[in-house]
């Protein structure tokens, strides 16, 4: 992207330009109320916090490269080839703009439109925050043939900005590097791959930007630049769908608003539709979605009546979910104040943009149905078969509705349900097999605690049309007993239960049962993974016992340390240091006076082991299922679950190194 010298347009921009909202003493706290929370995806997130101000820079027409290294120490290092972060002194605080940047939370460039006339960055938390959650962190900035310089500790400046040398030419740019604090995250060990996916996608969302991200200690280099931009993002998503056209693009402005979509039909049963505001992705949708959505069905049922394709007295009525189905499509716009709300805050709540979506679509979609009739003919095909199907699917509803099976005052048989009535206050346990449902159900507290046995494998809903996923008989069950319904029923506020924890066996059955059970809530039941409503309970693989006293681990790591920890008790710290060298335990056996057992399914543990390790809240672990990265999410669930073999098997070969029973 070539650089605007216009100094009229922006690039008027110093000290004066940051504006200041105080209050950072909290932070180091509280982190979780800034950054979500202190595990993986809280750790992720101070990633992408760094480069949202490279990528606003790229928005402002002022960076074209964006680098990220993760090094072997576990710190990181973004960066740009921006204007640089201004080193002047600030005319209220003053001390340097660099310092007032990075130690004071909400300050920056992004509350003055004069200098940033949209920011991804104004929704997040902003670099101050990533500098008080840092063990270190320093800031290099190229300005005006000058380079500067300053390190902090824990959010605390160790000395002044201070200039460290000089260049020439006229390139300018940002460098931050940081050691996120092992006092306050639970893991300080970035994964490449979930970097790869966010900066991927930023790519697609910015054309005109090059993402590149470096793994030290795994020596891995990978570069992102879409040309193609949304048309891109859309094949990307579709690679194991078959495509009925070729993707279109959809681009227009108004009232300062400019917008970008890219959309095509496939063989697909699903919806595949991704928004983002500002490059955030906004996964609970909001005003953009409803813009879209609306044109859409407007102008396809339009263009069929009017080219004869619906019959006037024909008995099928097209709805909104029949335009949806088998559609990818990538929704991008820019907003100048932009206001979020919702379960996580990424719904757009801006009431003016769905007129300004809705129109721009309607107007740049009908002109290129008129210009592509043998396009429009197939898309309407297709969402007439969409339509037979969802009729087919009302008439199972109903059949299943006069044998009582999704009435929710007809609970299926086997469902041992709780005596509270409370839904925050009451989770159930979707359970693998009969035998571990037994245990869970004598096992359980049962004020609160709801069991739902199911046998064997659920319909793999990816592949399934809702009409036959109706019929499923496990499905059924599930549907009945959440109580929330499904497809034009579904309502997330009638849903039962305030949590809602899959619990399979610690093997590769289970794993694949458990991914059949998220593909079935993601694709059919979304709003409660939203909500956090979703989990995956953590049964123990050993139980690790020495004469009387009995121990869990969740995993083999945990196990070797336990056994070490039993082994070194009483030996004296010499002994102890000795057994840190120790080769790798059996899985199962006795090692030296140590029983280990490994559990091969739930089955084999007794009520009283099942609530301790896995049911009990104040000992148990669950983890909850969330959507980082919609996109991301959508593709794993197609590869895995979708037709195509080819890469189903490129996937299980690339991380199958990473794979893990237990998770």
């Amino acid at each position: 992207m070539a650089k605007n010298n216009n100094k009229n347009n922006g690039n008027d921009y110093s000290a004066k330009n940051i504006n200041v909202l105080k209050g950072l003493e909290a932070v180091r706290k509280r982190p979780a109320m800034y950054i979500g929370d202190v595990s993986s995806r809280g750790l992720h997130h101070l990633i992408n916090e760094v480069v949202d101000n490279s990528i606003d820079e790229a928005l402002a027409g002022f960076n074209d490269r964006v680098i990220v290294t993760l090094h072997k120490d576990d710190s990181v290092s973004v960066e740009d080839k921006g204007r640089g972060i201004p080193i002047d002194i600030h005319p209220i605080e003053k001390k340097s703009a660099l310092e007032v940047v990075m130690t004071i939370l909400h300050a920056g460039g992004k509350f003055d439109k004069n200098s940033y006339k949209v920011s991804g960055g104004l929704h997040g938390v902003g670099v101050s925050v990533v500098n008080a959650l840092s063990e270190w962190m320093r800031a290099e900035v190229k300005r005006d043939g000058k380079t500067y310089f300053q390190e902090y500790r824990k959010g605390i400046p160790v000395e002044k900005v201070k200039q460290i040398g000089t260049y020439k030419g006229d390139q300018t740019g940002t460098k931050i590097s940081f050691l996120p604090d092992n006092s306050i995250f639970r893991v300080t060990k970035f994964n490449f791959e979930t970097v790869a996916e966010r900066l991927r996608e930023l790519a697609y969302l910015n054309k005109d930007v090059t993402m590149i991200l470096k793994g030290e200690e795994e020596k891995l280099e990978e570069s992102f630049r879409f040309k193609g931009g949304l048309l891109d993002f859309v094949k990307y998503l579709d690679e194991q769908r078959t495509p009925i056209h070729k993707p279109v693009y959809i681009e227009g402005e108004r009232d300062n608003t400019p917008i970008e979509i890219a959309l095509e039909y496939s063989d697909s049963y699903s919806e595949n539709v991704h928004t983002y505001v500002n490059n955030i992705n906004t996964i609970e949708g909001g005003t953009h979605l409803v813009g879209f959505r609306t044109a859409l069905t407007r102008t396809f049922n339009n263009y069929a009546y009017k080219n004869g394709l619906i019959k006037e007295n024909s008995k099928i009525t097209l709805s909104g979910d029949d335009f949806r189905e088998g559609l990818t499509a990538v929704i991008s716009i820019k907003v100048m104040e932009p206001q979020f709300e919702g379960q996580t805050k990424t719904k757009l709540g801006n009431s003016e943009v769905k007129s300004i979506v809705e129109t721009i679509v309607g107007e740049k979609l009908s002109e290129y149905l008129e210009e592509n009739p043998s396009v429009g003919k197939k898309i309407i095909e297709k969402c007439m078969r969409a339509a037979e199907a969802r009729e087919a699917a009302r008439k199972v509803r109903d059949l299943i509705r006069r044998k009582n099976a999704l009435d929710s005052m007809h609970l299926p048989g086997k469902l041992a349900d709780c005596s509270i009535n409370d839904p925050e206050h009451c989770e159930i346990y979707i359970v693998e097999g009969d035998s571990a449902g037994g245990s869970a159900k004598q096992g359980r507290d049962r004020r609160f605690q709801a069991i739902l046995p199911i046998k064997g494998k659920i319909l793999n809903v990816e592949k399934a049309k809702l009409n036959k996923i109706l019929e499923n008989q496990e499905i059924q069950a599930m549907i009945s007993a959440i109580g929330a319904g499904i497809g034009e029923d579904f309502n997330p506020t009638k849903t039962r239960y305030g949590k809602i924890i899959l619990m399979t066996d610690a093997d590769i059955d289970g794993s694949h049962i458990r991914t059949l059970l998220l593909t079935f809530f993601y694709r059919h039941m979304k709003e409660l993974i939203l909500a956090g409503k979703v989990y995956i309970a953590q049964p123990p693989l050993y139980k690790i016992k020495k004469g009387k006293e009995e121990v869990y681990a969740f995993d083999d790591e945990e196990r070797d340390q336990l056994l070490k920890k039993f082994r070194a008790d009483g030996k004296g710290k010499e002994k102890e240091k000795d057994l840190e060298n120790l080769e790798e335990v059996e899985t199962e056996g006795q090692v030296k006076g140590v029983n280990i057992s490994r559990y091969k399914g739930l089955g084999e543990m007794n009520p009283e082991q099942l609530w301790s390790t896995t049911m009990n809240p104040e000992t148990r672990t669950i983890l909850q299922v969330n959507l980082e990265s919609a996109a991301s999410a959508d593709k794993i669930f197609e590869t895995l679950m979708g037709d195509a073999v080819e890469p189903r098997r490129n996937f299980i070969e690339k991380h199958a190194k990473y794979a893990k029973l237990d998770v």
